[in-house]
């Protein structure tokens, strides 16, 4: 075999090699970039699943739960809200809320705020009962 053949033969399995390696790379990025990436972030998450007494109208519902994003607007340490409940499996409960807040004393700064406490007030005459947990790491 001369010389040119063998360096042809040479390059060819060299770029297969290449091509073959790129190939498994790009599979394995792939495999890779599929696994869920998640932090755990240091804010507080408030959550409230509650059940309005029967008497309370849908009005009266939803200027309680307009007066979340009201607090929310107008008291610091609020980072989001979420007001809409998706899914319930407390069949007869009304709803859940989300409060999340940027550090554990923003959610006390929250829970001792006079415009919280205004807006309690009105809420616990609208609501028959209610669950809260906060939520942290």
């Amino acid at each position: 075999m001369d010389s040119r053949k063998r360096r042809w033969i040479e390059a060819g399995m060299g770029i297969s090699l290449f091509l073959a390696g790129s190939v498994a790379g790009s599979a394995l990025t792939q495999k890779v970039s599929a696994v869920n990436r998640f932090g755990q972030p240091k804010t507080v998450i408030h959550v409230v699943a509650y059940k309005f007494r029967d008497a309370t109208s849908q009005n009266d519902q939803e200027q309680a739960i307009n007066g979340i994003r009201d607090m929310a607007a107008k008291i610091p340490g609020i980072r989001n809200i979420w007001l809409k409940t998706e899914r319930n499996q407390m069949r007869d409960w009304s709803g859940v809320y989300v409060i999340e807040f940027t550090s554990a004393e923003a959610a006390a700064d929250y829970a001792e705020s006079p415009l919280h406490e205004t807006w309690r007030k009105k809420w616990e005459a609208l609501r028959e009962t209610s669950v809260s947990f906060q939520i942290s790491n």
